[in-house]
């Protein structure tokens, strides 16, 4: 009424950014990240962790080597941004679930923020539940396992066991001595190359495409493959294109490393030829059985998976062997078969998964070693390496599309449970994927 201008309104003050919930959700995904969870999961646990200690309208963004987390305040105020760099890589199955269960039990409301960083800091100084050398003998059990079920006997297992071990054991040196892994992994074939060469030098080539197929399979990766598939079904392209260029250079750094032995061999007159590959996947017989159970068993050792995982791992491995022999014996493709098989073992390990409450991927990945295609690739390089390029392309085309089909196939499983599932992990479920809506490639 006196005429004079009225006084603009102040800001309303904005939302408090708690320092320690920004740190506790880098650290929950840098952790989960690191020890071999995919994107999708890791983003879901960063929301859900942020969600239930109410830090305003966070926007999460996760990629293969780096996490960031942006808090809004509002009011006016600048928004909070804290980032992570993921620099070392290495899988422990045992810490998923343990963050995991961390995770929900925040969600729900259990944990403070203090117990919530005590809680955490207690996982990350805990060890894996099985000693340092069993973790390493794994890989020589993965071998000696894989060449049984590719019809080896108990000479040949040993020789593949000796031989994946000293060359895991020569890229664990070159490794402390900064050499990239790439090399290292081309080092570690080779020398199970070199053990086939030597054991066709004895006179006994028909044992060395079975110690070849069991170091192959003990450095193939399985791991990456299935997380890659999984982030570019949910929508994670930047980080399946990430994962996929991984598989890609381990996978070239092993055809490398066998490459260089056989041709090295070929001019000394030693061949290791393709007429002795075993015929072992055609074979429903206790011994294969027991060999499939034994690499998804060894596998999940390797990984670090739970004790409780161990028996589940064993029963898939060995499951998935006795789908994929049944369907080949119909008259299957390999292709289609290990799809089939793959896909009904992804359902199995994600419904047990959910109704322990626990991560899928420890259930999931063990179980499809015995399926890895270690013949197909080893076929493929032996002739490339004699004169049969057109041959040899084909047979790593098929190889690649076997590993393909079981990563798209146990992921097909798990997306099956998914969509029957109403809640889920911290804020997944059916309703909580963007990426799941209809774009038509916009």
């Amino acid at each position: 009424m006196d005429g004079s201008l009225p006084e603009p309104p102040e800001d309303e003050p904005g939302e408090i950014v708690d320092a320690r919930t920004l740190d506790l959700v880098l650290r929950v995904g840098e952790l989960l990240l690191a020890s071999g969870e995919s994107t999708e999961r890791v983003n879901e646990a960063m929301l859900g962790l942020a969600v239930a200690y109410e830090l305003p309208r966070c926007e999460v963004q996760v990629t293969l080597t780096s996490l960031l987390v942006s808090a809004h305040p509002g009011g006016g105020a600048l928004p909070v941004t804290a980032a992570r760099a993921i620099r070392r890589r290495t899988p422990a199955y045992w810490r998923l679930t343990a963050l995991h269960q961390l995770v929900q039990d925040a969600s729900i409301g259990m944990l403070e923020i203090e117990e919530a960083h005590a809680r955490l800091a207690e996982i990350k100084r805990n060890r894996a539940p099985y000693p340092p050398w069993l973790l390493v003998v794994s890989f020589g059990l993965i071998s000696a396992s894989a060449a049984v079920l590719v019809g080896g006997g108990p000479l040949v297992a040993v020789t593949a066991f000796v031989a994946t071990m000293i060359g895991d054991r020569a890229a664990a040196a070159l490794a402390r001595r900064g050499i990239a892994e790439f090399f290292q992994l081309g080092v570690a074939s080779s020398i199970g190359a070199s053990a086939a060469i030597l054991v066709v030098a004895w006179g006994q080539p028909e044992d060395a495409p079975s110690i070849v197929t069991g170091a192959i399979l003990a450095q193939l990766p399985g791991r990456p493959l299935v997380a890659s598939i999984q982030d570019g079904i949910t929508g994670d392209l930047v980080s399946c294109g990430a994962r996929l260029l991984e598989v890609f250079f381990i996978i070239t750094a092993i055809v490398a490393g066998l490459g260089i032995v056989v041709s090295t061999g070929s001019r000394f007159g030693i061949d290791v030829g393709v007429e002795h590959l075993p015929s072992a996947p055609a074979l429903f017989q206790p011994v294969q059985i027991c060999a499939a159970a034994a690499i998804s068993l060894a596998f999940a050792v390797s990984l670090a998976a739970p004790r409780n995982v161990l028996v589940a791992s064993a029963f898939g491995g060995a499951l998935i062997w006795m789908i994929y022999v049944v369907l080949l014996n119909r008259d299957f493709v390999p292709v289609m078969a290990a799809a089939v098989a793959a896909v009904l073992i992804g359902l199995l390990a994600s419904m047990l998964a959910r109704r322990r409450n626990a991560p899928v991927l420890p259930y999931i990945v063990p179980a499809i070693g015995p399926l890895l295609p270690g013949t197909m690739l080893y076929r493929g390089l032996v002739e490339l390496n004699s004169g049969d390029p057109q041959s040899g392309v084909l047979s790593l085309i098929g190889a690649l599309s076997v590993a393909l089909a079981l990563g798209a196939g146990v992921n097909l499983g798990g997306e099956l449970v998914r969509a029957f599932q109403r809640v889920g992990f911290g804020v997944s479920g059916r309703w909580a994927r963007p990426a799941a809506r209809r774009t038509r490639g916009y």
